[in-house]
């Protein structure tokens, strides 16, 4: 048995090593680079327009937050945003920052803002290239994420056609694998161990319990997940920057401290007192780079999927969503978390040693009790628990949307069963394993996705500087570039008239 276990164990390291080793990372953040780059930095020249459309037009344009009709398949705007960030703001947020800190040091959480910066410029092109290569299913539900435009939109280009098939294909099948780690094995489990440390709760009873209330959610589909999540995230999002944000005034004098740190370790500059901070550089990259896509899945292609489903007809408008997602995902919650930890007393700002026996996921819950007392443990809990749960659904829907890709809508219900299942497994199985197996199956996702961003990047830029010359610059004469299949349609009826 123990050699079985060795084996797997070996098994992971070696994918972990090639999909999150240093060319991967490159290629992540190369690729949020290229992006900025090719579209003018988008996400700092405009940052009026995006913030005004997105955080803005949640309190002064009705259309973002309006909600579809009963037998309408879409989900609003603001919905597709709670729904995406319910997947994202999670226990990478409080277990995944604590990991990063631990693994790699202050560093870490610097290198967590780089690839957040360029991340956004990824989350936008995935969710142009989704809204513009989207589709119907049977059910009348929109369909869209990376395996279509993989398929459609690479598969178009000259010599490429079964290119695009096959990476289309990889993509969905390591989404489905995706959805078992990082949205359902890796939460679940986070949820189990912090019932257990705080409440004495057993990871069984609570498997059981988040497997009933998983499927009564799921069951609904993607209408009833947007309605949960619209309701839960704007409130779970709220109480959790409050509590960190009093814990950032309460310990404002240590920021001095606490920022230092962090940039030294981030390079790797020895600290006044002569310690090195962090687990050294490479380390404070990789940890960093690592907790910082896993928080906002920036490069995986995930999100996508869901911003798919949105009623909204512009590719870019859904776009800058994806910019504000990534933005409030990791340059504020992720940031906040990381100076309630760093400010606690729980970490060594000079070595970057973790002054504590607890694991990443109650690392926090004690950082929080020692401003708050046993309270803080207790919000740390509920908060993991929200964040979590939220996840769990979001990301059920995901891998609905690879399984779907795969095997047709009608036999989603299969991959329904087989995720309940794996939140027994997740709840039970050991902490390690569960984020080992989280870190390779995105890894092994975010490849095929960043094949075709990279490919159809100047399918992007195209439809972003017409989207600027029509709204910004008020152009006229221009047509929308909006949807790929409806432009095919178009061009095939004209061919039709010409013969």
């Amino acid at each position: 048995m123990e050699s079985i276990v060795s084996i797997i164990d070996r098994f992971q390291e070696i994918v972990n090593s090639f999909v999150w080793g240093i060319p991967m990372l490159v290629l992540l953040v190369g690729t949020g680079i290229m992006m900025t780059v090719l579209t003018g930095f988008f996400q700092l020249t405009h940052i009026r327009h995006w913030m005004k459309c997105t955080i803005g037009g949640i309190f002064k344009d009705k259309r973002v937050t309006a909600h579809t009709g009963k037998h309408d398949k879409q989900i609003s705007q603001f919905q597709s945003l709670c729904t995406a960030l319910a997947a994202t703001i999670g226990t990478g947020n409080i277990a995944g920052v604590a990991s990063a800190i631990a693994l790699g040091g202050p560093g870490a959480v610097f290198w967590m803002w780089v690839v957040s910066f360029f991340g956004m410029m990824t989350n936008f092109s995935e969710n142009v290239l989704g809204i513009y290569y989207r589709r119907r299913n049977i059910y009348n539900e929109w369909s869209g994420g990376p395996m279509y435009y993989l398929r459609d939109g690479v598969g178009s280009r000259r010599g490429l056609k079964r290119i695009g098939a096959v990476l289309a294909v990889v993509f969905s099948v390591c989404c489905i694998l995706a959805s078992f780690g990082i949205g359902n094995m890796s939460q679940v489990n986070s949820i189990s161990a912090n019932m257990k440390d705080t409440f004495g709760v057993s990871p069984v009873v609570t498997g059981i319990i988040l497997t009933v209330l998983a499927g009564l959610v799921i069951i609904g589909g993607i209408k009833r997940v947007a309605s949960v999540t619209e309701k839960l995230v704007p409130f779970m999002a709220l109480a959790y920057i409050i509590g960190t944000v009093a814990i950032f005034v309460m310990n404002f004098d240590r920021a001095g401290e606490v920022f230092g740190s962090i940039f030294r370790g981030a390079f790797g500059i020895r600290a006044a007192g002569g310690g090195l901070v962090g687990s050294g550089i490479i380390m404070a990259v990789q940890w960093g780079m690592k907790r910082g896509v896993f928080s906002n899945e920036a490069g995986l292609g995930s999100s996508v999927m869901v911003h798919s489903s949105s009623n909204v007809r512009e590719p870019v408008v859904q776009g800058m969503w994806g910019i504000f997602e990534v933005f409030a995902d990791t340059l504020v919650v992720c940031t906040l978390t990381a100076f309630a930890l760093l400010s606690s007393g729980l970490v060594d700002l000079e070595t970057g040693a973790i002054l504590s026996d607890k694991v990443e996921t109650a690392l926090m819950a004690e950082a929080f009790s020692t401003k708050f007392g046993q309270a803080g443990a207790w919000f740390i809990a509920v908060a993991i628990l929200c964040f979590a749960f939220s996840t769990l659904i979001s990301w059920n829907h995901y891998g609905v949307k690879g399984f779907e890709y795969l095997f047709g809508s009608k036999a989603v219900v299969v991959y329904k069963i087989i995720f309940m299942i794996v939140i027994m497994i997740g709840a039970t199985m050991k902490l390690k394993l569960a984020w080992d197996l989280s870190d390779m199956f995105n890894g092994m996702m975010a490849l095929p996705n960043l094949v075709g961003v990279i490919v159809l990047s100047g399918t992007v830029v195209k439809i972003t500087r017409n989207y600027i010359d029509r709204r910004l610059r008020v152009k006229t004469g221009i047509k929308p570039m909006l949807s790929a299949i409806e432009e095919i349609q178009e061009q095939h009826e004209k061919d039709i008239e010409e013969e």
